[in-house]
């Protein structure tokens, strides 16, 4: 089969698209035929080795595929061959065929197709579980959004109005302002032009935010931090521009809170409440609340580029490679 394979860690352009052996399922797994798998932040980290979880080279990066289980290993009774899934993992996604364990894998959510549903749990999974269990979001309030435009920030303007929430998007330019609006944004803010914490002060009538969803982090974060309100809300998701440094002076005058948000921690540490996350999620979707949006869709050879445009902060919505 052809899979994208980091030889060594690097920066993306080092990645290669070659034929390698096909997985077999051993016990307690199933093989995968994949159909679409999401481009994803962590992917440009993993192949850094940048992020939490540490992949030993050559290996295959990409996290989530959708696709039809093809082959089943011992020990498998609940998926069968033919089976429409969505399987998770650290590695192996950038490829024609991946083995998962079958605890990693998923009917694939109702009234999406592969494309939609690859990355569905990676991006609405964070920003569900950020906005409702960890912000505690109530109707009425609002929420303000950096990085609005990509896959994560959509879902979670997604999310933040289907919660009844206000939503501020920050983004970097007119092009990825414009999407969050058409994604249902109320209000808009350039940081890269604007003054972020007066801009969204203004907005809210000098009050300050709710809620701030923060997968950017860098020169953003304080000012984003210091828009927030009495008993406001610093999710803290990832940092596509860095790892910030916030005084926590503020912390004491705004009696407000700085909140983890590690989805991916959460299946282990609270297995049964992220069961109950994919179970509401999925009905979200099956019920047409949800729309994820494919911008852009790229074969294995064009993988390096897609990692290449999300690092430089190119990228807009979800992009999927389909093998």
């Amino acid at each position: 089969m052809r899979a994208v394979v980091c030889k060594a860690f690097g920066p993306p352009e080092n990645l290669v698209v070659e034929t390698v052996e096909d997985p077999r399922p051993g016990e307690g797994e199933v093989v995968v035929d994949v159909r679409a798998v999401a481009v994803t932040f962590p992917d440009t980290l993993i192949i850094q080795d940048l992020y939490q979880f540490k992949a030993l080279p050559p290996f295959i990066p990409g996290t989530e595929a959708a696709g039809v289980v093809s082959a089943v290993g011992a020990g498998v009774d609940d998926v069968s061959v033919g089976d429409d899934v969505v399987g998770w993992g650290f590695t192996g996604g950038f490829a024609e065929r991946v083995a998962f364990p079958v605890a990693e894998v998923r009917p694939m959510p109702r009234g999406l197709n592969y494309a939609e549903a690859t990355g569905f749990g990676y991006a609405y999974g964070t920003s569900y579980y950020g906005l409702k269990f960890r912000g505690d979001l109530q109707p009425g309030e609002t929420l303000l959004v950096l990085g609005a435009a990509g896959s994560l920030g959509l879902a979670t303007i997604e999310l933040g109005k289907l919660l009844g929430a206000r939503v501020i998007a920050a983004a970097s330019t007119p092009e990825k302002l414009a999407l969050c609006r058409e994604r249902g944004a109320d209000e808009t803010i350039n940081y890269d032009l604007e003054d972020l914490k007066n801009r969204a002060k203004e907005l809210t009538g000098g009050e300050g935010v709710d809620v701030v969803f923060d997968s950017v982090g860098g020169d953003y974060a304080e000012a984003a931090y210091r828009a927030t309100n009495w008993r406001g809300r610093h999710l803290v998701v990832g940092f596509t521009a860095g790892i910030p440094r916030i005084p926590l002076n503020l912390s004491l005058l705004k009696g407000s809170s700085i909140v983890g948000v590690f989805w991916g921690a959460a299946r282990t540490k609270e297995p049964e409440l992220f069961q109950t996350m994919l179970r509401e999620l999925d009905d979200y979707a099956a019920a047409g609340d949800l729309r994820p949006l494919v911008s852009r869709r790229c074969s294995l050879e064009e993988v390096p580029q897609a990692l290449r445009d999300i690092v430089d902060r190119k990228a807009l919505g979800k992009i999927v490679a389909e093998p």
